[in-house]
Formats: structure tokens, sequence, C-alpha cells
């Protein structure tokens, strides 16, 4: 299922540019490694490493957390050695696999998912879930680009997140005026009803709160091409422009992608045990450290991950740790 095209008008020069600048900003040198071992993984087929998620706004340490990093490659086919993986990721992008790194006496994790430049742009501004835009129209770092046209895609791809983003969340609000912080955080709450995702109640607003100053460049930015929706205002609020019909509409098509979430998060978690070491022992630690709820891992369930993991999973539905 795809998005009808909402616009044929070209990205707004400003757009373009606040997302490079929020993609070029410096990070720590702690990262090469990572990127140094992917190049050398994927060779050839690699376009760009991308950094996004809880790194960027965290005060955990490298060798205490674990690094989310997207790798964008030109075909499926030359990325891996053995078709099947080639084949999964064709049927249901990306394919997730985690990854050690020693470096000065510590070790560096990563959890990277792998994606094709051309499904990479798709998701970003076809796809009617989320996946994809979701992410990436908030902040990211592009770490590693093959060359400057690559590098141009990702940004185009990055501003369709945005507009995407904004535009098919604000058609959902009532109509009225909102603060920045507030549109972001009522759409990324949107986003996460979309997906099955172990977040605190209170998650949604402290990334509004935390990347204020890129949601606000970004918003001001792609407003020229969401003047159907939102107005911007002297006081720096916007007014939503959604009519009753309109909010209607867009609640169901959101109720509908919370229902194909809950499926292809259901299906890529089951992938995931083909393709992530310990992806059981990563699951219930990411749990944890966002919810503070603790799924013990039986041998059970690693046994039959998918299985049971189907069943530990409505259990922690039912009980609202999963949304």
């Amino acid at each position: 299922m795809t998005l009808a095209p909402a616009t044929h008008e070209p990205l707004p020069a400003e757009l373009l540019d606040a997302v490079a600048a929020e993609s070029d900003q410096p990070v720590s040198p702690d990262f090469a490694p990572l990127v140094d071992a992917l190049i050398q993984r994927f060779g050839e087929s690699l376009d760009a490493v991308v950094l996004y998620g809880s790194c960027l706004h965290s005060a955990i340490s490298l060798d205490e957390g674990i690094v989310d990093l997207y790798v964008v490659v030109d075909d499926y086919r030359k990325a891996y050695p053995k078709r099947h993986l080639a084949v999964l990721n064709a049927w249901l992008p990306p394919n997730v696999f985690y990854l050690e790194v020693p470096h000065q006496e510590k070790t560096l994790r990563a959890k990277y998912a792998v994606i094709s430049t051309a499904d990479f742009e798709a998701g970003a501004h076809r796809w009617f879930h989320s996946y994809i835009w979701a992410r990436f129209a908030q902040p990211s770092r592009l770490l590693f680009a093959r060359n400057d046209s690559v590098r141009q895609q990702l940004y185009a791809a990055m501003a369709h997140s945005v507009l995407t983003f904004l535009r098919t969340g604000v058609a959902a609000l009532e109509a009225g005026s909102y603060t920045v912080e507030q549109l972001w955080t009522r759409c990324l709450l949107l986003t996460y009803a979309a997906e099955l995702r172990a977040e605190k109640a209170g998650r949604a607003n402290h990334l509004a709160n935390a990347n204020l100053t890129a949601f606000t460049g970004l918003t001001t930015a792609a407003s020229p091409l969401l003047r159907n929706v939102l107005e911007q205002q002297a006081d720096g609020c916007y007014r939503c422009l959604t009519d009753p019909a309109t909010q209607k509409q867009a609640l169901w098509r959101w109720r509908v992608r919370r229902w194909q979430g809950r499926v292809l998060s259901i299906l890529r978690l089951a992938k995931a045990t083909l393709t992530f070491a310990n992806s059981v022992d990563y699951a219930a630690w990411k749990i944890e450290r966002h919810t503070g709820v603790r799924v013990e891992v039986t041998p059970l369930l690693r046994r039959h991950p998918i299985l049971w993991g189907l069943k530990v999973a409505s259990r922690l539905i039912r009980r609202g740790v999963l949304r």
C-alpha cells in the first residue's frame, strides 16, 4: 500500500539545506570504527551509513549502549554472499543485524538495518506505513556517503520524510493553533501507535523538546508545501486547517496503519530471529530500558522465539507495555 502523490512541486531549497545542516553535524570519532567495519563488510554495495535514534540525544557513552544505524546499499544481491538474505531484504525491508567492534580496550555495539537506496527513497515518500518517514523526519547524521550524488539523494529522501510526516500527521489533528513542540509530539504519538513500540508515555514529548530547534527549522522550511494543512502565524505557532471530514478520513488511515504496523512489526521481529544474533535478549533489554518492565528470557523463548514471542508480545500489549 502506498501514499497517493501529495504534490509535484520541487522540494524547497530551504528544506534541503535544513536537512543537510542536521545530517552534517559533527559526531564522536568513536563512530568511525563502526563505519569502517561496515565498509569492509558491504564493500562496493555500500551507498551510505546513517546514524539515528537515541545516541543523538542521550548521554549514554558508546561503550555502554547500542548504536542505531541504517546501512543503505545499492543492490541487495551485491550486499550479501547468501541469496536468502537478499530475498528477505527485498521482501520486507530492512534486514536487521548486530555488530560488535573492539576499540581502545572497549567494545562498540551497533544494531544496523540494511535497506536499498531505492527502498529508502520509496519509504520516505510513497510508503503508506510510517516506518521510514517517521524515523527520518527526525534528525539523523550521515556518517558515510559513497559520493555526492548519493548524499543528495538521501537529503531529498529525508526532506520528503519531513513533508510526509507533517502532512500525514497534521491532517489527523483538530483545527486550531499549535506550537511546534505540540505539533511534533502529536504526530510522533500517531507514528508510535502504528508500531509495536516499548516507549514510555512521555517519550514523544521528550523527543519534541530535545529536538525543538531542529523541528522548528524543519517545520518552517517545509511550510511552503504544507499550505493546505498548516498556516504559519506571527507568534511562531501554526494553525491547523483541518476540517472535520478531512480529519475523520485521516484518522481512519491511521487506524489502518496501526493494524498494518502490528502485522509488519511481528513479521520483522520474526525475520530478525534469522539475521540478528541474540535478538531475544536485545528485545528484552530494550523493553526493560524503555519501560522498566523486565521480560524473562526463558529456554522456551530461546528455542521458539517466534511462536513464544507472540505470546509474550500479546501479554505486553494487554498490559499496555507495548502500544
